[in-house]
């Protein structure tokens, strides 16, 4: 099953839930899958996302306490369509979902090979410290990678909103529903006292102070 959804994926574009869905409803059969993802209008997608998307919003979303936040700028392709309603709630959620997941890529492309090598070594070596086979060791490595790429790389995280979907599941949707290309180009997250180092109170010394005072 597994196999067929991946081949469905591929030749239409659609998201992986929706091709396991259409699957499911086909009972298995890949080319009735293919029409079920066409009359929903899922399959155009994958023609529409080559398309160029120049047009958009920036758009921001503060936590309510102000502790977090974020800036994201999504492209769409006409001026029209980046004031439709849909595609603007379409941005909230994707910000809201960088402020609450923590993303540090868009896609798992944008992820530098160096990065990768480092957390490899570092997988492959808590591996080892748990003592797994040496003969199973790569395996497992390429599988917490996977779990790195779902964490770190937004457009393969899990949807705050829908756990089943991944943000490239709603994406695909968008497009497919709005009826352009719909490009999540770039975003910054602020987390209030992120990379400061806070200063530890010594409280012995503060008290040795007092009583020489």
């Amino acid at each position: 099953m597994i196999d067929k959804i991946k081949e469905l994926r591929e030749r239409t574009g659609a998201g992986m839930m929706d091709c396991k869905k259409a699957l499911t409803e086909a009972n298995g059969d890949m080319d009735k899958a293919i029409e079920i993802l066409r009359e929903r209008g899922l399959a155009a997608a994958a023609k529409k996302s080559g398309r160029i998307a120049a047009e958009g919003i920036v758009d921001a979303y503060i936590h309510g306490d102000g502790r977090i936040g974020v800036l994201v700028e999504v492209n769409i392709e006409t001026d029209f369509a980046a004031k439709n309603e849909e595609f603007r709630r379409f941005v909230r959620d994707i910000a809201m979902q960088i402020a609450a997941a923590k993303p540090e890529y868009i896609r798992r492309e944008d992820v530098p090979e160096e990065v990768i090598q480092k957390e490899r070594e570092i997988l492959r070596t808590q591996a080892l410290n748990e003592g797994k086979p040496e003969k199973v060791v790569e395996k497992i490595v390429e599988g917490r990678l996977e779990k790195f790429f779902q964490e770190a790389c937004l457009l393969e995280q899990p949807w705050i909103r829908d756990p089943d979907k991944t943000i490239k599941d709603l994406l695909t949707e968008k497009i497919a529903t709005i009826g352009e290309n719909i490009n999540i180009r770039r975003f910054a997250r602020f987390e209030r006292g992120e990379g400061i180092e806070k200063k530890e109170e010594d409280f012995a010394a503060e008290v040795a102070k007092q009583i020489k005072g």
